[in-house]
């Protein structure tokens, strides 16, 4: 089973806060907000979608890079944290 199957309501919980942030900067702009406020609103979001992708490229990793169970051995614990670790970073 794909990991975003068993963690689908998960990840559509935080597409739905997404999307409300979305719907945030998209009534700051009619409402005429000012430009630190918009900024800060974007910002937000652009987090929360990085967020979004951080979770599903480790548990990609974790779940279909290395099947720990037919290949024990095959996976190295430090190598996948120091790939994630990056991804995290790049994706901050």
């Amino acid at each position: 089973m794909s990991h975003t199957i068993r963690d689908k309501q998960k990840l559509l919980a935080r597409v739905r806060r997404i999307r409300g942030q979305v719907e945030a900067v998209e009534r700051a702009l009619e409402h005429e907000a000012g430009c630190d406020e918009v900024m800060h609103l974007i910002a937000a979001t652009r987090g929360a979608i990085s967020g979004l992708m951080a979770e599903v490229v480790e548990e990609h990793v974790r779940t279909h890079l290395v099947d720990v169970e037919r290949h024990p051995d095959a996976l190295n614990h430090e190598a996948v944290e120091q790939l994630l670790d990056v991804v995290r970073t790049y994706l901050k």
